[in-house]
């Protein structure tokens, strides 16, 4: 597959250099015709600028990247930028303006909208932060996906932008709202034992493959509920990494005959403080 990846460096922005004349410059090269893969890194100091400041560019300069599959925007390691920091912007026109997209990955959730959320061939939607607004939970919950078959969403925690409940998750458990939908991740999260409870007799289990509660805060109260769970057992995998599980949980689930992921195992401090793999 033909992918670019496009980064604007500190030392660069301060040169004046912008990801809107890197856009320009992909655009005009025969490449364009056939890429299909399109990462945008760094824009140039990320934790003040949003992809606003090329939003339009990258939409007007469509019809260059005819072959254009996948979309990455963010991709930026804590040394670039802090993922909590990352500025975004309203991202729902730059998946309008593609298509022909079936990957849209997006990076950091400050500022972020998706409204509205429509696109006849997108199959992935992969959302990685610190903290997701309940605002884009409610427009994925009202988006218009026919050929979702990947969501994969990092709730992350109050303090980096998750200003949501256990209600604004809910939509996301019902069976058919994505008819395609095969894989539910719904990771990094502080309320990852609440989220465990209610999915455990969700209807979203009838038609999902598999299930992915990595990298949260899911503790024997949770993985208990998930356990029990008929509709559990019926998933071909069950991801369940990163967690604060007991050696005895941990254990019952080995037994339990499913397909199911417990590695990583933390530590529950005496104060009973845990946190998701992924925050700040």
């Amino acid at each position: 597959m033909q992918e670019v990846k496009l980064v604007v460096n500190y030392d660069d922005y301060e040169e004046g250099i912008r990801m809107e004349t890197l856009l320009q410059d992909l655009a005009a090269k025969p490449e364009a015709a056939t890429l299909e893969s399109l990462i945008i890194g760094d824009w140039g100091q990320a934790y003040e600028n949003s992809p606003q400041e090329f939003k339009d560019t990258l939409i007007q300069l469509a019809p260059s990247f005819p072959a254009l599959k996948q979309l990455f925007i963010g991709d930026m390691e804590s040394e670039e930028c802090e993922v909590s920091w990352i500025v975004q912007t309203n991202l729902a026109p730059i998946l309008q303006a593609f298509p022909n997209l079936t990957s849209f990955v997006i990076k950091g959730s400050s500022g972020l909208e998706l409204e509205p959320l429509q696109h006849s061939k997108l199959e992935e939607l992969i959302i990685i932060c610190g903290g997701l607004p309940k605002k884009v939970l409610h427009s994925i919950a009202a988006a218009e996906l026919p050929e979702l078959r990947k969501l994969e969403l990092y709730l992350g925690v109050e303090d980096y932008g998750f200003n949501g409940s256990l209600e604004d998750v809910l939509p996301l458990l019902e069976k058919g709202r994505f008819p395609k939908l095969e894989y539910l991740g719904l990771k990094d999260s502080e309320i990852q034992d609440e989220i465990a409870k209610a999915v455990a007799d969700a209807s979203i289990l009838e038609q999902i493959q598999i299930l992915d509660f990595s990298e949260g805060t899911l503790s024997d109260e949770g993985a208990e509920a998930l356990l029990a769970s008929d509709k559990i057992k019926q998933l071909k995998h069950l991801n369940l990494s990163y967690h604060f599980m007991t050696d005895e949980m941990m254990e019952r689930f080995k037994q339990s005959g499913m397909s199911v992921d417990v590695s990583d195992q933390q530590e529950i401090d005496e104060d009973d403080w845990r946190f998701p793999m992924l925050t700040e």
